[in-house]
C-alpha cells in the first residue's frame, strides 16, 4: 500500500483503519449522511480517488462536510488546496486546530469555525493571529458566492445549502466584528450581511425549517429598517410573505406584501420586482378564498412583467420568469379550487421552465399532480409525481416539494387497487419519508 499524492488524506484515512480507498468512501459517505441528515447521499471512489491525487480539487460544501464529520477536521486540513491559497498539513504553520467563532448576535446557530469555512479567499488559523484586512476584492468573492449560493438554491433547493449558507453569513458577521477596513467596504458587509440572512431565512423555508426561517428574515428586515435599506426590506417582506401563505396566515400574507409595496415604491423598483409583490399579494387573496381580489392582483402581475425585464432588475428577482409566474398562478387557482384551470396553468409552467429551475419546476410539477388528483384526473396525477420524483432522483432536494408530494401520496389512498396508483404512494412513500 504505497503512499499517493495527498499524504494528509491518506495519513488521516488510515488513522481511522481504513485501509482502501473503497473503505474510505463508504466510511465519508455514512458520516455525511448522518451529519447532513439525508440518506441519498454519496461519495463515489472515483471522487475520493481524485481527493487523494497530489493536487485535489476543492470540495463542494456538502463534501466538505462530509470530511469534517469523517475527520473532525476541515479539508484545508486533509491536504485541499484552496483556490488562490495553499493547503495546511499536519506540519505546516496552520496546523493547529480550527479557530472556533464565538456567536453572532445572540444565534447559537451561527456558531460555527472561521476556519472550518474552506472558504477560499481566506489563509487558515490568519484571524488567529492577526487583524483580517477586508477589501473591494473579498467584498466581491463574498458576494460571488452569495449569488451562487442562491443559483444552487434554485436549481437543488434548499436542504443540502442552509447550512453552507449559515456558515457563510457567520464569516461574514466575523469579519464585520474583527475584520480592518475602510468605511465604505463596511457599508458593503452590513448590506451583504442583510441579504445574506434573507438568502438563509428562504433556504430554511424550503428545507421546512420554518422557525429558523422567521428568525432570519426578522434578523434581516430589522437590519434593512435599521440601514434605511428599502431593497432588503422589499426582498425580505416578499419572502415573508410566500412563507405565511404556507403558514396558513394569508391575511398577514397580505400586509407583507403591501408593505413590501410600499418600500418598492421608495427606491422605485423595476417592473419585475413589482410583479413579483403583485403575484405575492393574489397568493395571500387566493389562501383567503378572495377570488376578485386574487384575479385583480394577477392581472397587475402580469401587465407589470409585460414590460420586460431591466438593468435596474436585482439579482434575487431573475427567477421570475413566464415559467414560473404562470406557475404561481396555477397555485393560486389550486387553493381557489379552479382545479381544471390550475391544471392547464401548472403543465404549461413545467414545460416551460428550464433546468437552471429545476427546483421550481419539481414544485410546479408537485402542484400540478395534486391539483389533477383534485380534478380527479389520475393518469395526470401519476404522469406528475413520477417526474417530479425524477427530479429528487436526481439531486433536487426540497422539503417543501417533498411535503407537497405527501398530500398526493395521501389523495391516492382510496385508488389503491388500481397497479399504476399503487406503485407511485410506495415510491412517494420511499421518497418523503
Amino acid at each position: 500500500m504505497s503512499a499517493p499524492g495527498n499524504e494528509h488524506l491518506y495519513a488521516a484515512r488510515v488513522s481511522k483503519g481504513w485501509f482502501s480507498q473503497e473503505r474510505a468512501a463508504e466510511g465519508i459517505s455514512c458520516a455525511g449522511r448522518t451529519e447532513l441528515r439525508d440518506t441519498t447521499f454519496t461519495v463515489s471512489v472515483r471522487t475520493y480517488r481524485r481527493w487523494e491525487t497530489p493536487a485535489p480539487p476543492w470540495p463542494r460544501p456538502d463534501y466538505a462536510t462530509a470530511l469534517r464529520a469523517a475527520f473532525d477536521r476541515g479539508p484545508e486540513y486533509l491536504g485541499f488546496r484552496p483556490p488562490g491559497g495553499r493547503c495546511a498539513g499536519p506540519s505546516g504553520p496552520a496546523a493547529a486546530e480550527p479557530v472556533m467563532i464565538p456567536p453572532v448576535n445572540r444565534r447559537e446557530a451561527l456558531a460555527t469555525g472561521a476556519a472550518a469555512l474552506g472558504l477560499p479567499w481566506l489563509a487558515p488559523g490568519d484571524s488567529g493571529r492577526r487583524r483580517l484586512r477586508v477589501g473591494h476584492e473579498e467584498i466581491e468573492g463574498l458576494r460571488a458566492t452569495a449569488l451562487d449560493l442562491d443559483a444552487i438554491d434554485q436549481r437543488f433547493g434548499g436542504d443540502r445549502l442552509w447550512r453552507s449558507a449559515r456558515s457563510h453569513l457567520s464569516w461574514v458577521h466575523h469579519l464585520i466584528d474583527q475584520g480592518s477596513y475602510p468605511d465604505e467596504v463596511g457599508l458593503e458587509l452590513q448590506g451583504l450581511a442583510g441579504e445574506l440572512t434573507t438568502s438563509l431565512g428562504w433556504f430554511c423555508y424550503d428545507a421546512d425549517q420554518q422557525a429558523e426561517a422567521r428568525v432570519y428574515f426578522s434578523e434581516a428586515l430589522n437590519t434593512a429598517m435599521l440601514a434605511g435599506n428599502d431593497v432588503l426590506a422589499t426582498r425580505t417582506l416578499s419572502n415573508m410573505a410566500r412563507q405565511s401563505v404556507d403558514l396558513g396566515k394569508p391575511r398577514e400574507a397580505v400586509r407583507f406584501a403591501r408593505v413590501a409595496q410600499g418600500h418598492a415604491a421608495r427606491w422605485q423598483a423595476p417592473p419585475r420586482v413589482s410583479a413579483l409583490l403583485a403575484v405575492r399579494e393574489a397568493q395571500g387573496y387566493a389562501r383567503m378564498g378572495n377570488e376578485l381580489a386574487c384575479s385583480t392582483a394577477v392581472k397587475r402581475a402580469w401587465q407589470l412583467f409585460a414590460q420586460g425585464t431591466g438593468d435596474r432588475d436585482p439579482d434575487w428577482v431573475a427567477f421570475l420568469n413566464e415559467a414560473e409566474l404562470t406557475c404561481l398562478e396555477g397555485m393560486c387557482r389550486l387553493d381557489l379550487g379552479q382545479f381544471k384551470r390550475s391544471v392547464r396553468l401548472l403543465e404549461r409552467s413545467a414545460e416551460l421552465q428550464d433546468i437552471e429551475h429545476s427546483r421550481n419546476r419539481g414544485m410546479c410539477l408537485a402542484r400540478l399532480s395534486y391539483a389533477a388528483l383534485r380534478d380527479r384526473d389520475l393518469d395526470r396525477t401519476v404522469a406528475a409525481a413520477q417526474e417530479s420524483l425524477r427530479l429528487i432522483q436526481g439531486g433536487m432536494t426540497s422539503s417543501r416539494n417533498r411535503r407537497q408530494l405527501e398530500l398526493v401520496r395521501d389523495g391516492l389512498g382510496p385508488h389503491h387497487l388500481i397497479p399504476e396508483v399503487r406503485h407511485t404512494a410506495e415510491q412517494l412513500t420511499a421518497h418523503t419519508a
